[in-house]
């Protein structure tokens, strides 16, 4: 008898329940917080519907809306091509099918946030991580669990933002200097609005993830949620980002596939 194959193995392990569905994404709405800059530069939209017909004279028997959202709203990917450094790069439509589903490393500094929302990984903590789990996955996510997902209802709160600017954490300019040119990784994944920290718009260079991680080829995955249902290795994540040809981004349906005993 032959033995089953690995995608009928996969289908017995989800229908089982062996097999976990982990549903990354923040719901998609117009109270979805978004990133605001300072009034001088141009501004990313909300998200907002805009009703086609629904079982009306407009259309009897359906119900669609248009929508509006800008590329790096909610839930999204990033793309090289977002940023100055990897503005030769891939657009979000060109990103290679193979690099969307990726294994990930869970590093978890929820108590670190809260103590100060400002927090800053450093590379050793990282190495620290490395240490107790074993290495980043080669080809895999690294993804950033804070506890930040908690605030996800509240513009003000997700932003925590004062006169100084928002304080939200993230990677210091050496990590990601780091995670974008010395590890293994293909991308980083946090919860917060976008993959730099708060006050990175002061560092050097001005928000590292985006220009070291997007200059290096690789991605980010912003605005997850449920990362606490995640082992710290083990998980395999499925990012779908829409295939904007010369899009920057995409909002994303992300998903992770958890083995459970």
């Amino acid at each position: 008898m032959s033995e089953p194959s690995v995608l009928a193995a996969l289908l017995s392990g989800l229908r089982g329940g062996s097999i976990e569905i982990v549903d990354l994404t923040s719901p998609l709405s117009s109270s979805t917080p978004v990133i605001q800059l300072p009034p001088e530069f141009g501004q990313t939209a909300g998200f907002e519907l805009q009703e086609i017909s629904r079982y009306d004279d407009r259309g009897p028997a359906w119900y669609w809306n248009n929508f509006r959202s800008g590329e790096h709203t909610g839930t999204h990917f990033d793309a090289p091509n977002h940023w100055v450094t990897g503005r030769e790069l891939a657009d979000v439509a060109s990103v290679p099918v193979r690099r969307l589903i990726a294994p990930a490393a869970v590093l978890d500094f929820t108590a670190e946030a809260e103590r100060d929302p400002g927090f800053l990984v450093e590379v050793e903590h990282v190495k620290a991580w490395e240490a107790d789990n074993g290495p980043l996955p080669d080809g895999g996510w690294l993804l950033l669990r804070t506890g930040w997902d908690a605030r996800s209802q509240s513009q003000e709160a997700f932003l925590n933002a004062d006169e100084n600017g928002p304080h939200t954490p993230g990677l210091s300019p050496e990590c990601a200097r780091w995670v974008a040119q010395e590890s293994p990784v293909i991308g980083l994944g946090v919860e917060t609005v976008g993959t730099d920290a708060g006050r990175a718009h002061g560092f050097d260079p001005a928000f590292p993830c985006h220009s070291y991680l997007m200059g290096s080829d690789k991605y980010g995955l912003t605005q997850l949620r449920n990362l606490a249902a995640l082992p710290a290795t083990g998980s395999v994540v499925v990012a779908g980002p829409l295939p904007i040809v010369t899009g920057s981004g995409a909002p994303a349906r992300v998903l992770a596939l958890v083995e459970r005993s």
